[in-house]
């Protein structure tokens, strides 16, 4: 079964390379089906800028070819009117699949080289070539393209230039792919960079660039430059604000006389399993490459759940008929919000699971006379109000089928302890869940569903859930029926998961997070392996918005901490600040882990888990935002200088918290023993 997602074997690939013959070859390329470097040249440097991208272009082929033991090295010397760069290429197969090279330039002028651009360019016969950039291009982001293209980056279908490169820290894996027919087959292509600054660069905080350029509807280039970026049809711009671009221009380097630089790239080329399955594989190429997997330095788990309980009992609210969690911070917002960025309703498990072991206070009373007035919400025909002014004193008119799909779940949650838990009383939970789950149940099975994006799969978990512990049926069939209409709408990729945050219209990780925790749930339900596929699929997805690196921060808050941003998440092609949402995904990966044997998805979970537990300060909040690329949201700035590296603090909403405490609660019922991390 691993096989059809995750292709590693040798002997699976055998027959697609030996079609593909020559694939990179150690000799320069011949005309070929096969990706190969430039015909121009191997080596590829400019000396010259124009219109913010590089100009004046010096090409060399190689002159003396050697090897050494498992290396091949590629030598040349190119000639420019100020001196001479010495060129080296070593190259030495990884698998059937992957190739490694370790390019060297070395300035021997005796003036630096200025406006110099160096790159390593890769050109991949295809048509129908599909953009895959993790956590920047999804396929080239159609369904945020149909809302509004100028948040997110467009690439393939961008105009005038069919170009996208960004700097190296924006990418949570560090690799450009495309998939589509190579050779006459469905297959992917990868260019995997190992990521760094440049000492060099004309810029502040230089980076690489990695990315492609459609140079014709046959052609695409992956490559890396040292610098230079574009998207959306421009050169020389950056995505820095949620709703804006900025200018970044000469990003060229200037090498001193004696100037080393090197730079380790692997070239992939593999069969696509499916259409929309080619990212997985140079998905788990980067994962394993990265090896990010030791879950070592970084804050003990007890410690951090101490103090998240401490913050959740600060944010205990109670009065004349009203008890609950305020959300948010301040008092301007003196809202109990259900679901999203509020969780109000989600204490309620992990108050049930851990608390005694936490010694929270009335815990057990906490969680009857929150859960009972959560109960009171008045109903719609969209469903339950979701936000309780406290202030007012009254339930608003606030509702989305996201929120209503999160609160259902934990709800539940809270419910199946709650019925072993001697002195709680759930009949008004039981009735208020019922009547919540024959709504959508209803809207669900109505010959018109359809809904707008994949915001309402957060509904498929529940009501699969919901089909056992309130012993309805029809509510599975609802499930079966949202989920089946997910995977027939998401898998091919021709419209990715979208939609799953409110603030971000587009292509994002909480929309494949919801396909992905309803595609497991139904599988649990139905043991149809069909499910089980799908979850692979969307949880994948998830895992392209996971940075499996440490990014090297400037001075700043985020350097202050020592913070590491591997286990950390991107939000969406739209909103590029790291979250802790990860951590809230981890119990998933690590029952995927346990459905299909493949244990990386249990370290994968693991890191997710410890990692986020980061940043805390002494009483126990987080903010919501730390900017590990060039990138902001909660700034009024002109420009970007001072964001990458620094932490939002001030807006410490409750689902950083909760999802904490829900996560530790839902490995702790798997049997995990997350003491000892």
């Amino acid at each position: 079964m691993r096989a059809t997602l995750l292709p590693f074997s040798p002997s699976l690939h055998l027959s697609f390379f030996l079609c593909l013959c020559s694939l990179l070859r150690a000799a320069e390329p011949t005309a070929t089906a096969a990706p190969h470097f430039p015909a121009e040249g191997r080596w590829s440097v400019a000396t010259g800028w124009k219109d913010g991208w590089p100009s004046d272009w010096h090409h060399a082929q190689a002159t003396k070819t050697t090897a050494s033991g498992e290396w091949t090295l590629h030598e040349a010397t190119l000639a420019l009117p100020s001196g001479k760069l010495q060129l080296r290429d070593a190259e030495r197969r990884r698998s059937d699949t992957l190739l490694e090279l370790r390019r060297r330039w070395e300035w021997t002028g005796t003036a630096p080289l200025d406006r110099a651009t160096l790159s390593v360019r890769w050109h991949v016969p295809a048509t129908a070539a599909r953009p895959f950039l993790p956590g920047i291009s999804t396929y080239d982001n159609p369904a945020g393209q149909s809302v509004d293209a100028t948040r997110i980056p467009v690439i393939a279908a961008a105009q005038p230039l069919r170009r996208g490169f960004y700097e190296e820290h924006r990418f949570p894996l560090t690799f450009a792919s495309i998939e589509g027919t190579i050779a006459n087959r469905l297959a992917v292509a990868a260019l995997h960079t190992v990521p760094s600054p440049l000492r060099q660069g004309h810029l502040p905080d230089q980076w690489w660039s990695l990315g492609l350029e459609y140079l014709s509807d046959s052609v695409v280039e992956l490559a890396a430059y040292s610098g230079p970026v574009a998207s959306n049809g421009h050169n020389a711009t950056i995505k820095g604000h949620q709703r804006k671009w900025h200018d970044y221009d000469s990003a060229w380097c200037t090498l001193p006389p004696k100037t080393i630089i090197e730079k380790t790239v692997f070239l992939e080329t593999a069969p696509a399993p499916a259409r929309g399955a080619g990212f997985q594989v140079p998905l788990w190429t980067a994962i394993r490459l990265a090896a990010p997997f030791n879950p070592d330095g970084f804050p003990p788990v007890r410690e951090v759940l101490t103090r998240k309980f401490a913050d959740s009992l600060s944010r205990w609210r109670e009065g004349p008929g009203f008890a609950g969690i305020h959300a948010f911070p301040g008092e301007q917002r003196s809202w109990i919000d259900l679901a999203w960025a509020g969780q109000s309703e989600a204490y309620a498990y992990p108050f049930l699971q851990l608390g005694a072991e936490f010694a929270l206070p009335d815990r057990l009373a906490r969680v009857q006379r929150g859960l009972d007035f959560i109960a009171t919400s008045p109903f719609t025909a969209e469903g339950f109000s979701i936000r309780y002014d406290f202030k007012a004193g009254r339930w608003l008119d606030r509702t989305n089928p996201l929120s209503q799909g999160q609160a259902i779940n934990n709800l539940l949650d809270a419910l199946s302890l709650a019925r072993q838990q001697p002195g709680l009383d759930v009949t008004k939970w039981e009735a208020f869940l019922r009547r919540a789950c024959d709504l959508h149940a209803t809207r669900l099975l109505a010959p018109e569903w359809r809904p707008k994006s994949t915001n309402e799969g957060f509904l498929i978990a529940p009501l699969a859930r919901a089909a056992a512990l309130l012993n309805e049926p029809r509510y599975l069939v609802a499930a079966r029926r949202a989920a089946d209409h997910y995977g027939a709408r998401h898998v091919a990729m021709d419209e990715p998961y979208w939609g799953g945050t409110l603030d971000a219209r587009c292509e994002d990780k909480e929309g494949a997070w919801a396909a992905f925790q309803g595609f497991l749930a139904v599988y649990e339900a139905t043991k149809d392996p069909r499910y089980l596929t799908w979850a692979r699929h969307a949880g994948d997805v998830v895992l392209s918005y996971l940075y499996v690196w440490d990014v090297t921060l400037p001075p700043g808050r985020l350097a202050d901490h020592a913070f590491k941003t591997r286990g950390w998440t991107a939000v969406s092609v739209q909103n590029m600040h790291l979250d802790v949402y990860g951590v809230l995904c981890a119990p998933a990966f690590w029952r995927l882990g346990q459905l299909t044997g493949e244990t990386d998805y249990q370290k994968l979970a693991r890191l997710m888990f410890v990692a986020c537990g980061q940043l805390l300060d002494p009483l126990g909040s987080q903010g919501e935002q730390a900017h590990q690329t060039n990138y902001a949201q909660h700034y009024d700035y002109q420009d970007l200088a001072g964001v990458r590296g620094d932490y939002v603090e001030q807006w410490n909403v409750y689902w950083i918290s909760a999802h904490f405490l829900v996560a530790a609660a839902q490995l702790d019922e798997l049997k995990v023993d997350w003491r000892t991390w």
